[in-house]
């Protein structure tokens, strides 16, 4: 493979089929096949493994930093997640760790928070310095979207949560989904439903299934497997 120029924009830069390279214009760039490749993320920084181990390159194919890693993820509000044998935990933008704790797993970071589990199982969210935002553990925590995440008490039953680690109301459910455009997906002995941001069913329907909302319509699967397009009121307004 020929080196392409060193005036490439990153957000150009693709990912080969095989993940192996990347391409620019549909083309081989860097002079480099690896062994894996993810794609660029911002500020232009893409996550690679070759034969001596992972890292991150920048937009002109050079790495960025000397370590080596088992694993290394994309950049997410300048953090990016590396593995270390069996020790997870956050680089910058210059390679260097962001805090030192290490961990069992940690997700990615979204609107500066990220879930991660220690190494006695519990899930909880750090900030972009590594600090928790709270005291409280979790059997599981989800992303934050739009300031809300979602969790699995020790109870096993679910409840969403505010960037100060509060609950965003009293209603516990069998699961949960993110809101999206005030609503989220739920779940009770009856089954799936959607939800405002009081906890309360906006229907009285329940579904085997259920996606979000888009643009003000939902599918959702009945318990005979049929799906249905119903509005944000429940009501069917198309048979599939």
């Amino acid at each position: 493979m020929k080196q392409r120029s060193a005036l490439v924009n990153w957000q150009q830069i693709t990912v080969s089929p095989d993940n192996t390279h990347f391409l620019f214009e549909g083309k081989p760039i860097f002079d480099k096949q690896f062994i894996e490749v993810l794609k660029f993320h911002a500020p232009g920084l893409a996550p690679v493994k070759d034969e001596t181990g992972a890292y991150h390159i920048d937009s002109n194919g050079n790495p960025l930093y000397s370590e080596r890693y088992t694993r290394t993820f994309g950049f997410y509000c300048n953090r990016a997640t590396v593995v270390e044998r069996q020790k997870w935990f956050h680089i910058n933008e210059k390679g260097e760790r962001t805090y030192p704790q290490n961990y069992a797993w940690a997700g990615n970071f979204q609107e500066n928070i990220c879930t991660v589990r220690d190494f006695d199982g519990n899930y909880f969210h750090i900030d972009l310095q590594g600090d928790r935002i709270y005291s409280e553990n979790y059997l599981y925590a989800g992303d934050y979207k739009d300031g809300i995440a979602c969790v699995k008490l020790s109870t096993g039953l679910c409840k969403h949560l505010n960037t100060n680690g509060k609950f965003i109301n009293d209603k516990e459910f069998l699961d949960l989904g993110v809101f999206h455009k005030n609503f989220a997906t739920a779940k009770d002995k009856d089954g799936w439903f959607h939800i405002d941001k009081d906890g309360e069913s906006v229907y009285l329907e329940r579904y085997l299934a259920v996606e979000p909302f888009y643009n003000g319509f939902a599918l959702v699967t009945q318990f005979d497997d049929s799906k249905v397009i119903i509005n944000e009121q429940g009501k069917i307004a198309h048979k599939i």
